[in-house]
This record gives structure tokens, C-alpha cells and sequence, in this order.
């Protein structure tokens, strides 16, 4: 059997947007050969920051940690703050950015289609080849 690299994952997304999250979540874990340690904050484990500096180093932390990034493409990306600080994290600590097209989805934001490492589709068969070939 071959090696099994243990990705380190990041999974940028909005809380309003949670069941995107979850999805992406069930599709890594339900993977066949495919090990991941999720370095993402989730709605049910925020981190407790009283400042927005305060939250932006632990975001920056738990970036540097990570093998790449994984950011739902999906136009409300272009209204939170909190993905495009991750996106610019992300790009400035030289980690891969995978957009991940949402199913239906006919627009891509410009940041995501301009700083990806890749774009795929929304299915757990793209981003699993895609986080294969571009983690580092």
C-alpha cells in the first residue's frame, strides 16, 4: 500500500455557508486512502478573539500550519473580510489555494479565479486530486 500523506487543510468559509463546510468536511473524511487534519474554525468552535488583530494572528497560525488552503468559490466570498484576510494569508505564506466551485454556481469572485492555485468543480473527486497534487 502506498503512502499516506496526512494533509493539512484549511477550509475557508462563511458561517452563513456552513452546510458548504460540512460537505467539503464529509467528502475528506468518507475518503478512501486520504488522511486530512482540518485546521479550520468551525460555528461550533470559534476561537474566543476580542480583537480583530487578536483573531487575525490565530488565523494567521493556523495558516502557516497548513499544506493549503480551501476556499468555496461562491460570490458571497466577495463580502467577507474574514476569507479575503485568509486568502491574502494564504498567498503571502506561499500555500496553495484550491477554489472550489459551488454546484450551480455561474460567476467565479475575481480574488478566488485570480489567486487559486487551481479552480475545480464541486465534487469530492476534484478536490481530492486537486489537494493531492497542489498541498505542499
Amino acid at each position: 500500500m502506498p503512502y499516506l500523506r496526512n494533509y493539512r487543510l484549511l477550509i475557508s468559509h462563511s458561517w452563513s455557508y456552513q452546510n458548504h463546510y460540512e460537505k467539503i468536511k464529509e467528502w475528506l473524511n468518507n475518503s478512501s486512502n486520504f488522511e486530512w487534519c482540518n485546521h479550520s474554525i468551525s460555528a461550533d468552535k470559534p476561537y474566543d478573539s476580542s480583537t480583530d488583530r487578536e483573531l487575525k494572528e490565530k488565523l494567521t497560525r493556523q495558516i502557516s500550519g497548513c499544506s493549503a488552503v480551501i476556499v468555496v468559490a461562491g460570490m458571497y466570498t466577495n463580502y467577507s473580510k474574514w476569507i479575503d484576510y485568509e486568502i491574502d494569508e494564504a498567498l503571502r505564506l506561499n500555500k496553495p489555494i484550491i477554489g472550489l466551485k459551488p454546484w450551480g454556481s455561474e460567476r467565479t469572485p475575481t480574488k478566488i479565479a485570480t489567486n487559486a492555485s487551481v479552480l475545480v468543480a464541486w465534487n469530492s473527486t476534484s478536490l481530492r486530486n486537486a489537494v493531492r497534487k497542489y498541498a505542499n
